[in-house]
């Protein structure tokens, strides 16, 4: 693999020079105040890029996994209830750790590729007359499948049943790439990490608590201790944390919430937009389809491509590996040798983009797919000259 070449996994993504030696610090006393000067802003940052006012905003040594685990342990109890969507990789693993917790899931099986059955959670929520559903899981952005789905949605179900669980929302393949908004859709936890959006390596699970969350961590009784936000809240209090804080990665995670609001989170959001729909103009080039089963819900971060049937997917990331040097990311699960993954966020521009493409024509021409030189590259090209961003057509 080529260190020279950009990653086109859905994370961790390609991380700017930047941020990089921004992470490539001296050594300070965590506890002193100086750590207080990267801790409190970073946690400033991650506020606004989640678009909220109040949430209370951790940052633990883990990745998004442990931002999962968090969520649970904090506010909720063995025996609790909990109603999750099963539409990927991710949202399975999510629901295997409610189930190793000993939480009661209600799962709502849903094909692989669709977005979450919004009116199917209004259903079993407003027949839930006891309130025994503590908690609603979403998976905002499924990056197994390719797949955003509506969590406006999912809080008007919540409402228009007059329902009072608590929502957690996986955001850690949209957060900082797509809009999120964390007041306006009413989310209690947000979960995310430092390596997609954010542009950073893997180290940070990154939470974000309504106050209503933070209530319920005064009665959840699930063993915790490295993700107890009390215990974090105590340290931050202090500029400290309880145990010794990824202060490399922190410093980061400071820089990368200046970068992303100074680009401004609308023009985030619209470049991994246009370059997503130059990718998606190219997988209709080669004659291929998206795993993602309808254009609203086609994620501008991922795009999973289906390949022809009976043929092996992965053979495309392996080759592409082998033979160019470049990374893509493979199937999981349930479509596992079904697709292959072009990942398409964070640090990442048209022209990238472009790269990634036509490397991705090259391997499947080798591997003997029906597929034209230059087709997928020629679509994103139209694409992307006749879409420029504002600040683009200012430039010039």
């Amino acid at each position: 693999m080529s260190f020279q070449n950009p990653v086109f996994i859905p994370g961790p993504t390609n991380i700017p020079e930047h941020l990089r030696k921004a992470c490539d610090m001296p050594t300070i006393d965590h506890r002193s105040p100086l750590f207080g000067q990267i801790l409190h802003p970073a946690r400033e940052g991650v506020r606004k890029v989640l678009k909220s006012d109040n949430a209370e905003v951790f940052i633990f040594p883990s990745t998004g996994t442990g931002g999962w685990e968090t969520a649970l342990t904090n506010t909720l109890s063995a025996g609790d209830k909990i109603l999750a969507a099963r539409n990927g990789m991710f949202s399975h693993r999510w629901i295997d750790m409610c189930q190793r917790h000993e939480l009661n899931v209600e799962i709502v099986e849903t094909q692989w590729g669709d977005g979450l059955p919004a009116d199917r959670y209004e259903e079993i929520l407003t027949a839930d007359k006891s309130h025994e559903i503590k908690a609603v899981l979403a998976t905002h952005n499924e990056t197994a499948t390719g797949v955003k789905s509506d969590i406006a949605a999912v809080r008007r179900a919540l409402d228009a049943a007059g329902h009072p669980a608590l929502l957690f929302v996986d955001g850690v393949s949209s957060i900082a790439s797509m809009d999120f908004r964390f007041d306006e859709w009413g989310v209690d936890v947000a979960v995310t990490g430092s390596q997609k959006g954010f542009m950073l390596s893997a180290g940070l699970a990154i939470v974000g608590f309504s106050a209503k969350a933070m209530e319920a961590t005064k009665t959840g009784s699930l063993p915790r201790t490295f993700f107890d936000v009390h215990d974090m809240a105590k340290g931050y209090a202090n500029n400290a944390y309880p145990y010794t804080p990824a202060v490399g990665l922190l410093n980061g995670l400071n820089e990368s919430c200046k970068m992303l609001l100074d680009e401004g989170l609308e023009n985030v959001f619209a470049r991994h937009t246009r370059i997503a729909e130059g990718v998606r103009a190219a997988v209709g080039a080669w004659g291929l389809d998206l795993c993602a089963t309808s254009p609203d819900v086609y994620s501008d971060t991922v795009s999973a491509i289906r390949t022809p049937e009976g043929f092996n997917a992965t053979d495309i990331v392996t080759h592409a590996a082998d033979k160019y040097g470049v990374a893509f990311g493979v199937g999981l699960g349930e479509v596992a040798g079904k697709v292959f993954r072009i990942g398409h966020l964070g640090s990442l521009t048209d022209v990238m983009a472009l790269s990634g493409i036509a490397t991705a024509e090259m391997c499947m021409a080798d591997l003997g797919l029906d597929i034209q030189l230059g087709s997928g590259v020629a679509a994103a090209q139209d694409y992307y000259r006749g879409h420029a961003l504002a600040s683009q057509k200012d430039a010039a």
